[in-house]
Order: structure tokens, then C-alpha cells, then sequence
């Protein structure tokens, strides 16, 4: 089978398109004939050892795909050949066939095409483990996201709005503010480090939001946190400003506010029916159209270095999914 390959580590250059052979899957894993395969920030990194886990060379990465199962490991009993399913695979899933975990394996509701499913499970999980089970985001809360229109922005806007939060989104640029608006958020602000912590106080009348949504770090992070409210809570979920930044320590401790980290991965390893749960909850926002994701492109899965190059440009509005059969 063809799949996209990280021979050498470096950036969406250095990936070649080549047969590839993925076995039989193992214990507790499945294998599944992938139909779209979804692209996320973590893949820009994962491709240059820059992720928090690496695998060994050669590797495809993708880390979430949709498609229809072809072959189980030998202790799985709760999916067949022939299941349509969505999987999160840490790796390995820009391919025409992938090896996904059983535990994070999940049947797709048949409201629920392959290519929302794709474009839904990485961003949308992270967020709905994030505001459910670190943030205990409660209706009436007011939440910031920074970075607001990428994948996981755009998921924090709709989860948020549908537990009942007022959100502002915070983006670079008007466009992607009105892409923002079109999502569905309460208030949107054009950020920069130097005006977010008057801006955030400013539209919250002096109180502070009561959670920040994090996935951009940098010089942002110090100036949101200063604009918390008290009891706060800040989510960190990722650092796609390229630079991992610190806080003041005092901060937290006089707003009363927590530092709060996000890491799906790590949740879906150690908390497999929790995050099922969490899952099965999204599948049906999903088949009843209370979210839906936004697909800013599809992209044929050779051609996976252009779709790599826009999520590391920040040049995506939602999300990008690379399509396996397309011509």
C-alpha cells in the first residue's frame, strides 16, 4: 500500500510517497483501510522529532483517520472487518491502510460521513477533554481562545457555545476574525502580545475571563494569564508560536487561578472509557449537527507535503483532511 513517509527527520520537504508495509496489527490494535486522514499542528512537529513522543524511521504520520476496518488484533472482540469506524493513531495515518488503537477506535454513527469524522476526532476530543474534564467549564463561564481559527480554535468556539460559555475569539488577523464570527463566537479580538491583557479585561468589564484556551504560547501566554479572572482556570493545549513560555509563579497564586494542562494523548493512553465516553458524546453532536467541523481543504493524500506546509504557515482556517482516493 502507498503511504507518506518521514525517512529522515525535517520538514514537509523531506517526505516521500512509497509503498510501505504495516503488518498485521498487534494486540490490543486494529487495521483500517483509511478513506480521509485528518492534519494537525502535532504532525509539523512529529515529522521533525520535535513531538512529545517520537517513533522509529521510516513512519507516516498522521495522527487520526476515518475508514472501514480490515483486519483485527487478536484480543479485540468489539470491532469487526467491515466496521466503519474512526481511530486515533499517534501515527501512521497519511496511508492508504493504518493501524489504530482499539481503545481509541470508534464505530461511526451512520449520520456521520468518513470525512467530518476525520476532520473531528484530534481537535474536537482535545477540546471536549479539555473544557469537560480540566476546565469543568460551566454555562455562564466566559472563555478566550487564543488562536481561535485554526482546528482546535474552531472546536473550542463550538464546544464552548454548546456547554453554554460566552466565548471571545482571539486571531491574528480580521479575516480569520470573521471566520470566527461564522463559527459561532459571542466576541472576537485581533491579539497581539502587547494588547491581549487590556483587551480580555476590557471586554469582560474589568473581571477577567474565567478560562483561557491556550493552543499558541509564545509571548501571548503571560499577558492572557494576567487577564484571568479570579479562580480562573488556563488551559495550556499547545505552543504553536513556536516557543514554550513561563509564568510568573506569584500570578496563579494571587488570582487564586490554575495552570491547567491539556494533552489528549495522553488522556485517551491512560483514560480509555473516559475519553470513550467523551467520544461517543462528540459522535452524536456530530450525527445531530450540534457541531460540525470546518474543512478548509482536501487535499489528495500525495500531495500531503502542501497540506503539512499550510498548517505549519498557520495559513488554515479550520481544518485540513487528506483524502485517500482521490485522484
Amino acid at each position: 500500500m502507498k503511504a507518506i513517509l518521514v525517512e529522515e527527520l525535517g520538514g514537509p520537504e523531506k517526505l516521500v510517497y512509497r509503498d510501505h508495509d504495516i503488518g498485521s496489527p498487534g494486540s490490543g490494535k486494529v487495521k483500517i483501510a483509511v478513506e480521509y486522514a485528518g492534519v494537525n499542528f502535532p504532525d509539523t512537529l512529529i515529522i521533525q522529532g520535535k513531538y512529545q513522543f517520537q517513533p522509529e524511521l521510516p513512519f507516516s504520520p498522521g495522527g487520526e483517520v476515518a475508514g472501514t476496518i480490515i483486519e483485527v488484533g487478536p484480543d479485540v472482540s468489539e470491532f469487526k472487518p467491515g466496521d466503519r469506524v474512526v481511530s486515533g493513531t499517534s501515527w501512521g495515518g497519511f496511508a492508504e491502510e493504518a493501524i489504530g488503537f482499539a481503545s481509541n477506535t470508534h464505530h461511526l454513527p451512520t449520520e456521520v460521513s468518513f470525512k467530518d469524522a476525520a476532520a473531528t476526532l484530534m481537535t474536537h476530543g482535545t477540546v471536549i477533554h479539555a473544557l469537560k474534564d480540566r476546565a469543568k467549564l460551566q454555562a455562564g463561564d466566559t472563555m478566550a481562545i487564543l488562536g481561535a481559527s485554526g482546528g482546535v480554535g474552531t472546536a473550542a468556539i463550538q464546544l464552548g457555545k454548546a456547554m453554554g460559555a460566552k466565548v471571545i475569539a482571539c486571531a491574528s488577523t480580521d479575516e480569520k476574525l470573521d471566520f470566527c464570527k461564522k463559527v459561532g463566537a459571542d466576541i472576537v479580538h485581533k491579539y497581539s502580545p502587547e494588547n491581549i491583557k487590556t483587551a480580555l479585561k476590557d471586554l469582560t468589564d474589568g473581571r477577567g475571563v474565567d478560562v483561557v484556551f491556550d493552543a499558541v504560547g509564545g509571548g501571548f501566554t503571560e499577558q492572557a494569564f494576567r487577564a484571568i479572572a479570579p479562580m480562573g482556570r488556563y488551559l495550556v493545549v499547545g505552543f504553536a508560536a513556536g516557543h514554550v513560555p513561563a509564568i510568573p509563579l506569584n500570578l496563579p497564586l494571587l488570582k487564586s487561578a490554575s495552570i491547567t494542562g491539556v494533552f489528549w494523548g495522553n488522556f485517551f493512553r491512560n483514560f480509555p472509557e473516559e475519553n470513550k465516553k467523551n467520544i461517543q458524546e462528540l459522535l452524536g453532536m456530530l450525527a445531530t449537527k450540534k457541531v460540525c467541523p470546518f474543512i478548509d481543504e482536501i487535499i489528495p493524500l500525495h500531495e500531503a507535503r502542501n497540506a503539512l506546509e499550510k498548517v505549519e504557515n498557520r495559513n488554515v482556517k479550520g481544518k485540513i483532511i487528506l483524502e485517500v482516493n482521490a485522484e
